[in-house]
């Protein structure tokens, strides 16, 4: 009866995170909820075997601290590097009014971006660019939506570009070097496709966006900007020199630009915009307790056993892993691809799939370019909802069709060549 439960609390929360446009309630309330009901019942169903429980719960809660404390450090350098307007060194290139070349500047510059930064961050920064460049939202429109292609594309093959290439990461799925070598080919091929598809459409010029006045570097701008890459590229290598876990390199990369910014801005009131205190209440909170009650949640399916049953199912079912990973990028089309690599890291023990496996490649590469298929996959197209309100089926009718063709043909890709 208690597993019973354990599904019915998941499958129903996971219903209000899909449909939460419609419904109106947040999904981080809905994921905490989740976390703590599903805990809950887990404690409830032994009773009599409590320190085992707990053991369960502390284990689930180590794993997940370490994700969560990696992506406070890297959304708050993120937004250091923003406050200095430190993105205007990237952004300031990219002027043309040509909409090919528009369209492969701001594809290209977005892929690369993203490996860096996370899929979110780069999506909301190439849309606010392209809104001061083209003002008229038709023109934009299909940039915007490659935006997101690209976004989720770059993010998915560095151990820092996407959240659930991180989780895999952090847990001990996958390594920097492998994962960026195996995915490189398959991740920009999946933007490629739907990029020379749609620029073969594309033609003409757009209209000169009207003059706007040139935002200023803040002080610091480049130094800031040169740290935050620095310190968020090194972090992998930082890992490899001391063998701590990555979110220890991204706490003390965090402490240098704190470190410096502090030094830079202190004698001055009006730069208390620039520091670091300022800049923490920018972070998205709501964004990092979604992923925490997420992935409580699913430890709790993890502790039932209910996800090694399912991996046992599946094994019996559908023997092929590639067939398996490629199903797994078509659900987080329609699923948050959080959840579902969480789930994922618990259904494949380690012992069975060591570190670098092809099972971990594939889910990474699906789980981080799948959610392009559909607009509401992926936190970079929620975004771009938001933003432009672009609708789902627009998307769907204008977008998925080639997306879904390069995402195959990537997966296919790493499979046979």
């Amino acid at each position: 009866m208690g597993l019973i439960l354990l599904v019915v609390i998941f499958s129903l929360g996971y219903l209000a995170i899909i449909f939460e446009h419609i419904l109106k309630i947040n999904k981080s309330a809905v994921a905490i909820f989740m976390a703590v009901a599903c805990w809950a019942v887990f404690f409830h169903e032994s009773p009599h075997a409590v320190q085992e429980n707990l053991t369960h719960l502390n284990i689930n809660i180590s794993g997940v601290a370490q994700i969560i404390f990696f992506l406070l450090g890297a959304m708050t350098i993120v937004e250091l590097i923003d406050s200095h307007h430190g993105f205007k060194i990237v952004t300031d290139a990219i002027r043309t009014t040509s909409k090919r070349k528009m369209l492969w500047l701001i594809s290209i510059v977005t892929f690369f971006l993203s490996s860096v930064l996370d899929n979110l961050t780069t999506t909301i920064l190439m849309v606010s660019l392209l809104r001061k460049l083209i003002p008229n939202a038709q023109d934009r429109l299909l940039m915007c939506c490659l935006v997101v292609v690209a976004a989720n594309a770059g993010g998915a093959w560095t151990p820092i570009g996407d959240v659930t290439t991180t989780m895999l990461w952090i847990d001990g799925q996958l390594t920097s070097l492998a994962v960026m070598k195996a995915l490189f080919a398959p991740s920009i091929l999946s933007l490629l496709v739907p990029l020379l598809y749609f620029s073969f459409r594309l033609k003409g010029k757009m209209a000169p966006a009207p003059y706007v006045a040139k935002e200023v570097e803040e002080p610091g701008a480049r130094l800031v900007f040169t740290l935050g890459v620095l310190g968020l590229v090194g972090v992998p290598i930082f890992k490899g020199l001391t063998g701590l876990p990555p979110f220890m390199g991204i706490l003390i990369s965090l402490a240098i630009l704190w470190l410096v910014t502090d030094g830079l801005h202190h004698p001055y009131e009006q730069r208390k915009h620039l520091r670091v205190p300022h800049v923490l209440t920018k972070v998205d909170v709501s964004g990092v307790l979604f992923f925490l009650g997420i992935l409580l949640c699913v430890g709790s399916l993890e502790a039932a056993g209910l996800l090694q049953d399912l991996a046992t199912w599946l094994g019996n079912q559908i023997s092929s892993l590639p067939v398996i990973a490629t199903m797994i990028g078509l659900f987080s089309a329609v699923i948050d691809n959080v959840p579902l690599v969480a789930a994922t890291m618990g259904m494949y023990p380690l012992e069975q799939f060591p570190p670098d496996h092809p099972l971990w490649h594939m889910i990474a590469y699906a789980a981080g370019t799948g959610g392009s298929i559909l607009i509401i996959g992926s936190s970079s197209g929620v975004a771009l909802m938001g933003m432009e309100k672009i609708d789902f089926v627009t998307y769907m009718k204008k977008i998925s069709l080639p997306v879904l063709v390069g995402y195959l043909i990537g997966m296919i890709v790493y499979v046979y060549i």
